[in-house]
């Protein structure tokens, strides 16, 4: 699934959209249209234009003239793509002063959806890991006595963070991804704070990882894939002490990590 990286990426990818023209919009599969008759939704965006475009954690929100938003989450397949022709897995095309925006989906786990107002879900998720500050960010592990992997996927803990850079940023801290959040102490939850922060960062300036079908909105993909220490290479040697990357499940997600390298 797109995470923080990828959705940011793919955000500043469409940014030229802010100032265009809606002429049509066409929904072509109720699963991914969530909560609206794909006909009334037409209407309503025809002629309106894109005054922004942002991303909420792993939501893309694209704010119109006329008011209202039109929210998307790409779910693991989905693609938001500047031009290009329509296939079989378009399943929505926002027609545009200049050029056209797709939806393509293979799996159809995303979804579209518009509101008058940020959805709630989208509210209620926690601070952008590359803002809060570290005293909040310590405080608030204090407080959780989850599995600090479990607690990094926690979307109202923490929005954006997903199974790629959460493991990433624990190998990174030293930090055992069954390792109990309210125990670590400050030291370790700097150095877990600095690890988060440092391999966003990085990950968007490569343009995040292309581990699936991800591309940006112009069709590229991203290089961050290479730089991944423990992310899927269970068994590979650690690139610190050589020891096998080892896979576990927490919270029903798949884990790697380095049993010699991150401690609880």
């Amino acid at each position: 699934m797109p995470e923080l990286p990828e959705v940011e990426t793919v955000v500043r990818s469409i940014a030229p959209l802010v100032g265009r023209h809606i002429l049509a919009a066409e929904f072509r599969c109720p699963r991914v249209l969530r909560g609206g008759d794909p006909d009334v939704l037409s209407a309503r965006l025809g002629g309106s234009s894109i005054a922004r475009v942002e991303r909420r954690g792993k939501f893309i929100l694209i704010s119109l003239d006329r008011g209202g938003y039109l929210v998307i989450h790409l779910g693991m397949t989905g693609r938001l793509l500047l031009g290009g022709t329509p296939g079989k897995h378009t399943h929505a095309i926002l027609t545009l002063d200049r050029g056209a925006l797709l939806y393509d989906d293979s799996r159809q786990f995303g979804c579209i959806l518009y509101s008058d107002e940020v959805p709630e879900r989208v509210r209620r998720l926690g601070p952008e890991p590359l803002e809060i500050s570290f005293e909040d960010f310590a405080a608030a592990l204090k407080k959780r006595k989850a599995r600090i992997k479990a607690l990094l996927l926690n979307q109202r803990f923490l929005r954006g963070l997903g199974n790629i850079y959460a493991d990433e940023a624990l190998f990174r801290a030293g930090v055992h991804p069954l390792a109990l959040a309210s125990r670590l102490r400050r030291g370790r939850a700097l150095r877990l704070y600095d690890a988060i922060t440092a391999v966003l960062t990085e990950a968007i300036a490569a343009g995040g990882s292309s581990v699936s079908d991800y591309v940006d909105g112009q069709g590229r993909k991203g290089f961050f894939q290479f730089s991944h220490r423990v992310y899927q290479r269970t068994g590979e040697p650690c690139l610190h002490c050589g020891k096998p990357i080892r896979r576990i499940l927490v919270a029903q997600r798949s884990s790697h990590y380095c049993p010699a390298c991150q401690k609880r």
